[in-house]
């Protein structure tokens, strides 16, 4: 296609991209949530979504198959980024990269003892380096799904993962015990599409720049 491909992530994401996109003169005409089609139209016949997992959003922006996408900054780090240009902080999607262990865990003395934690996270490389630089030795456990159960059952002294509220962690008798980032989602671009197609991208990259919440 030679109009501009918006790659998306359904959920929070979609929905507080809606505003930016629609500072662009950009409209989608169905939503995620109610239609079953992974290709969404808009109201310009040039522009069109693609609804994608949020961890696949930058490999379909950096091979090509979308020209432009909004993806959390947790995402781009376990990704790495490369081959993409990453012109804003759209500020949208905020929320807090946290470690967490069960309420009554002495977190500080297990680090204080040089205790070898288990640590639960689908954040390898982010929770990696962030024991690294402490000098905490660790076991990482990858998952998929709700980390909150990890300690729970025993599987793991701690996770790593984004927390919002902290409703969650609370209501899994959880507290979070270090901040490692803030994260948000950013504007990510597909490096050949900047050049290629610049005349059409520019006014949407200036939109979004101009809606960003200051």
């Amino acid at each position: 296609m030679d109009g501009i491909t918006i790659a998306l992530s359904k959920g929070r994401i979609f929905e507080e991209t809606l505003p930016l996109l629609a500072a662009a003169g950009i409209e989608p005409l169905e939503n995620p949530e109610s239609s079953r089609k992974l290709i969404i139209a808009t109201n310009r016949d040039d522009v069109r979504l693609v609804i994608v997992r949020a961890t696949d959003a930058p490999t379909y922006v950096q091979y090509g198959a979308a020209d432009i996408g909004v993806v959390g900054k947790d995402v781009l780090i376990e990704h790495g980024g490369d081959g993409l240009y990453q012109p804003l902080d759209l500020k949208i999607a905020r929320c807090r990269m946290m470690v967490a262990v069960p309420d009554g865990f002495d977190y500080e003395k297990a680090v204080r003892q040089g205790a070898r934690l288990k640590v639960a996270t689908k954040y390898i490389s982010i929770a990696r380096e962030h024991f690294a630089a402490k000098g905490v030795h660790v076991d990482l456990i990858k998952l998929y799904g709700s980390m909150e159960l990890a300690p729970l059952t025993g599987l793991a002294d701690a996770i790593v993962d984004l927390v919002s509220t902290g409703s969650t962690l609370k209501a899994n008798h959880l507290v979070a015990v270090e901040h490692i980032a803030d994260i948000s989602s950013r504007l990510i671009v597909n490096q050949a599409a900047l050049k290629l197609k610049r005349e059409r991208l520019a006014p949407i990259l200036d939109a979004f720049a101009k809606a960003v919440p200051q």
